[in-house]
């Protein structure tokens, strides 16, 4: 579930989706990739408590020059080293969880 949030945050980066108004914070990009990854494992608690959590997240461009371990790269490249990255990992990440599904493995608790 974790790596799935991870790419669902990627993917929402690469593609450009942002605030407007604050276009280098990643709010919107991780509350997307919570709502698809996360938030129905979560009790009302957690969900509140991520909803806090949001502001405490790097800048987009932090977060970036994270990836390329300090480097000063354009955000252009990064992104399509993001773009890489993901159609790489997706269709195994895909695959997984389809064999969970497949094997009713899925854990259905909420935390």
């Amino acid at each position: 579930r974790g790596l799935k949030f991870m790419l669902v945050l990627l993917q929402s980066i690469s593609d450009g989706e942002r605030d407007e108004e604050h276009p280098n914070l990643i709010r919107v990009n991780a509350l997307k990739a919570y709502e698809i990854a996360l938030k129905k494992y979560h009790g009302w608690m957690l969900q509140k408590l991520f909803m806090g959590s949001v502001y405490a997240l790097p800048y987009k461009s932090d977060l970036l020059k994270a990836l390329e371990k300090g480097r000063e790269v354009k955000e252009e490249e990064s992104i399509e080293k993001i773009h890489q990255f993901l159609s790489r990992v997706t269709p195994i990440l895909d695959a997984i969880y389809e064999m969970y599904t497949r094997m009713n493995a899925e854990l259905s608790y909420k935390a």
